[in-house]
């Protein structure tokens, strides 16, 4: 199967911008993959270990989800070299001078990512005017903090459980990631019945075979804590996350979590892609081999983008979060069925389905290469 991360291919990458400011210590990279559908969209991720490849590959993530979800934007993506729980006034001195930076790149939208978030928007659209993900006291949907993406992804699970053989009330849940999208998906999926019972972060991994309090993790989080402050339940490494037996497994954090070197690890029977390309090509295969149903990345956790760019077009909370339960419900449908139909990786039936609407836009341009 194609590898759409791949740079220089027929969709892109339109451009790739380099910034650096030594004496701020600003260093970061805009991709900006594909705009055939409109201006780009996509996330400022905040990290000291980010690199020109990986946002070249969220890029293009955010490329095919985008055109899944029928959006009218491209696919772009922004990084920025720094410890994203560096003093505040230094991060927003350093947000505020790479968004100066980008001031005339009108092809880019900044959205919250990892590492980054509303407040940091509204640092974005006070330097340029270019950003989604804001805080609703000036006018935005504030995506994390509603949990737009957890929403999405739970709406994908629906959806994909009928392709399994478990019910999801009192399905077994591992989230790798409780973060914005982690505990907001749990929230959700534990509404609908799902048990908790797994949980990491960068400090380590909680375990509590008979369920975790959703709410109660969540707050912990929020108060700056650790799933390793949790009063009860085993206290892990925080690799060990892979070797719990559930049913649904949610990455919600970095690229790659999930590789040849350690896929077989996996005991789960649904992985519901929270984070952009969690998972490698060939633990996708792997895991497709073994029975084990994947959801794709840009399928499932394309709630916040479309949040986001409702959000842009004036929409209101209501109208987003309707949108979102539309759009991925439809396109999981759609996938899972054309993967089931012609035995093939739910990957490349989502990426049949976006290539589909991207070619189109692309053939409607004067120019047709991007």
């Amino acid at each position: 199967m194609e590898d759409i991360f791949a740079l220089g291919d027929e969709l892109g990458p339109a451009k790739v911008l380099h910034i650096s400011q030594p004496a701020l210590g600003l260093k970061g990279v805009l991709v900006v993959d594909n705009v055939a559908t409109g201006p780009s969209i996509g996330g400022l991720r905040m990290a000291e270990d980010v690199s020109t490849e990986e946002c070249a590959r969220l890029a293009r993530a955010m490329t095919m989800k985008n055109a899944a979800a029928g959006l009218p934007h491209g696919g772009g993506k922004s990084v920025l070299y720094g410890n994203p729980k560096m003093d505040r006034c230094q991060k927003e001195q350093l947000i505020r001078a790479f968004a100066y930076a980008l001031r005339n790149e009108a092809d880019y939208i900044f959205g919250p990512d990892m590492g980054t978030d509303e407040d940091c928007m509204a640092w974005v659209k006070d330097e340029i005017g270019r950003s989604v993900g804001l805080p609703c006291e000036i006018g935005g949907i504030p995506l994390d903090r509603i949990g737009a993406t957890g929403w999405g992804l739970c709406h994908a699970v629906e959806v994909a459980q009928q392709y399994c053989d478990f019910d999801l009330a009192g399905a077994r849940l591992v989230v790798q990631g409780f973060g914005a999208v982690g505990k907001h998906t749990a929230r959700f999926l534990a509404n609908q019945g799902a048990l908790l019972v797994g949980a990491a972060d960068s400090k380590g991994t909680l375990y509590a075979p008979d369920g975790i309090n959703v709410e109660e993790l969540s707050k912990l989080k929020d108060e700056g804590g650790s799933v390793l402050d949790y009063s009860t339940g085993e206290k892990l490494d925080r690799d060990r996350v892979i070797d719990l037996e559930c049913e649904i497994w949610v990455p919600a954090a970095r690229p790659d979590v999930l590789r040849e070197d350690n896929v077989a690890r996996l005991k789960a029977k649904l992985v519901a892609q929270g984070a952009n390309i969690p998972l490698t090509l060939a633990a996708e295969k792997y895991l497709h081999e073994q029975g084990v149903l994947c959801l794709p990345d840009f399928i499932a956790n394309a709630g916040g983008v479309i949040c986001a760019a409702m959000e842009y077009h004036g929409s209101s909370q209501t109208a987003a979060l309707e949108a979102i339960a539309e759009k991925i419900t439809d396109n999981s449908q759609q996938v899972l069925e054309e993967a089931k139909r012609k035995k093939i990786l739910p990957r490349e039936a989502a990426i049949r389905l976006a290539s589909r609407r991207l070619r189109k836009a692309m053939e409607l341009k004067r120019w047709s290469i991007f």
